[in-house]
């Protein structure tokens, strides 16, 4: 007893310093917030805050906008006050402004642990001389030579569902998130590593990456335990914490995979001629590394081995999820809006060939508006966190009141206040897209509102991808795949509903899966039934 009370005292007393050191915090931030004025929603609890309402009715934000504005306060993990603003000028100004806005130090630290020094786990000028190392390699013209793969892809999945739904004379259920997670995992093998996952082969054995994403990212709990793994730092040392096991066992996997593509990598273009030889490898890691070796590039521009390793894990992150989600979710629409599904696939049959180029499918119009529809209302992720590096004037287009009824057409922020931008929710502002925003109708894209060309956007009017500095580097390798796939799928077969719209649900977490309500305890999928088109 005696020899455990010494091993437990050291950690214990850790502990306790740590929980006050959270509650000073805690309260010098509640003090000195500038949001103590604001109006806001209750907080119905102390440890979750409004978190847990938010995450378990992701409309709730609506609700609470309806109420107070488009900038209000709420409250976040240990009762913390955060921001929340869908005002399109205020998000313009925090995304430009990304060295006063970055990404809370917390999660950075987090995304370090699970990405390493990829473009996920740094800021400033890290991530600055990143991004002028890698923009390269996710130009259109590489994009337009992964076609192959995008298709080469669709296409075995297709003939997977294929042999599933047998004759075809009856539809069959699939859950085609699980099926699209598989594909989107093999493209961004071989597409981005040149590496085979076959993950698609049902005679192969059960993928070890693959299992572990979909253990972090879409078991039950798993939002809430990463929440809480982000946010409490201290937590990952307890050995009983959930999910811990499956956090270290998936970054010993991505590491062991960066390490050994590094090493092949490097050997493989030493052995091929050096950095300028226009023969080998053209997957995005081989193209980023060939870039990062170049002479032209400066010693203060290069990314260290450790950085070009953090890309393996940042693609998976970035690159995998986010696209099957959103077919997930495209399916899932054209399931419930059968006449979109037959325009949509009259315009794929009506192309004279089964290997479209980039520009041919960049040229249906229909399909194009398809995907567009799709990430407006169904966007991978659903809102994004920046905390203020320094003090600052946050502007509004839209005054929000205080809790005197006063309207503020700007905001002090402190150092230190977190800020939630809510994608999703611009993306269905009714301000901005109309009465029908929260409707799934891609007509709607022949003549947009003029109020949407506020919105910051890196592409289509909306906050998809993000704006500024630090939009997404892949949305354009994230488009076309989406397009190759729909384009393969659709001409194939023919979806429809499993489920009422209202059982169909997202997650609340940043990532909007879906999920059954009435299975919910089988996290996240997207039932549904699929039979082979018959003209």
């Amino acid at each position: 007893m005696h020899t455990f009370l010494r091993l437990a005292l050291p950690f214990l007393a850790t502990a306790a310093a740590y929980a006050l050191l959270l509650v000073t915090e805690w309260l010098f931030h509640d003090l000195r917030s500038t949001l103590r004025q604001l109006v806001g929603p209750k907080s119905p609890e102390f440890f979750f805050g409004n978190i847990k309402q938010m995450e378990e009715d992701p409309s709730i934000t609506w609700r609470w906008r309806n109420t107070f504005g488009a900038t209000f306060q709420f409250k976040g993990l240990l009762n913390k006050r955060e921001l929340y603003t869908a005002d399109t000028v205020a998000i313009d100004h925090i995304v430009r402004n990304n060295f006063v806005y970055q990404k809370r130090g917390v999660a950075v630290s987090a995304n370090n642990r699970l990405a390493g020094e990829g473009l996920l786990g740094v800021e400033g000028e890290a991530h600055k001389r990143q991004r002028r190392v890698m923009n390269p390699a996710f130009g259109t013209a590489q994009i337009r030579s992964l076609m192959g793969v995008f298709l080469d892809k669709s296409v075995e999945l297709r003939d997977v569902w294929n042999r599933t739904i047998g004759d075809g004379s009856k539809p069959k259920r699939i859950d085609v998130l699980d099926w699209l997670s598989r594909m989107t995992l093999d493209v961004i093998g071989e597409a981005g590593f040149n590496h085979r996952f076959d993950s698609l082969n049902p005679n192969s054995a059960p993928n070890e990456v693959l299992k572990t994403f979909n253990k972090l990212l879409h078991s039950p709990g798993s939002a809430r335990q990463n929440l809480i793994r982000i946010s409490i730092p201290l937590l990952r040392f307890l050995p009983g914490l959930p999910g811990r096991k499956t956090f270290n066992e998936g970054r010993a996997t991505l590491f062991a995979m960066g390490n050994r593509l590094l090493i092949d990598g490097k050997a493989a273009i030493n052995a091929g001629g050096g950095p300028k030889a226009v023969s080998g490898s053209r997957d995005l890691f081989s193209l980023i590394l060939r870039a990062n070796m170049s002479a032209d590039v400066p010693d203060a521009h290069r990314m260290s081995d450790s950085e070009v390793v953090g890309q393996v894990p940042t693609f998976f992150l970035a690159g995998h999820a986010t696209t099957s989600s959103a077919i997930s979710w495209a399916l899932h629409e054209l399931s419930m809006h059968q006449a979109v599904q037959t325009k949509l696939r009259e315009e794929l049959l009506a192309l004279a060939t089964d290997t479209p180029t980039l520009e041919e499918l960049n040229s249906l119009p229909f399909l194009e508006s398809v995907i567009r529809e799709t990430l407006r209302i169904h966007p991978p992720v659903s809102h994004v966190v920046r905390m203020a590096t320094a003090d600052d004037v946050l502007p509004l287009g839209t005054p929000c009141l205080d809790i005197h009824g006063r309207k503020l057409t700007s905001l002090a922020i402190r150092k230190g206040q977190t800020i939630r931008i809510p994608i999703a929710d611009v993306n269905t502002d009714i301000t901005l897209w109309g009465e029908d925003a929260a409707e799934f109708r891609p007509e709607r894209w022949t003549q947009l509102p003029k109020a949407v060309e506020t919105i910051p956007a890196t592409w289509g009017n909306m906050l998809t991808f993000l704006a500024g500095p630090h939009n997404c580097i892949g949305f354009r390798f994230s488009l076309a795949e989406q397009k190759a796939l729909l384009f393969v799928l659709i001409r194939a077969f023919q979806f429809e509903s499993v489920f009422a719209a209202g059982e169909i649900r997202r997650s609340g977490s940043g990532l909007q899966s879906p999920y059954v309500y009435s299975e919910r305890e089988k996290g996240s999928q997207m039932p549904l039934m699929v039979k082979a088109y018959q003209a």
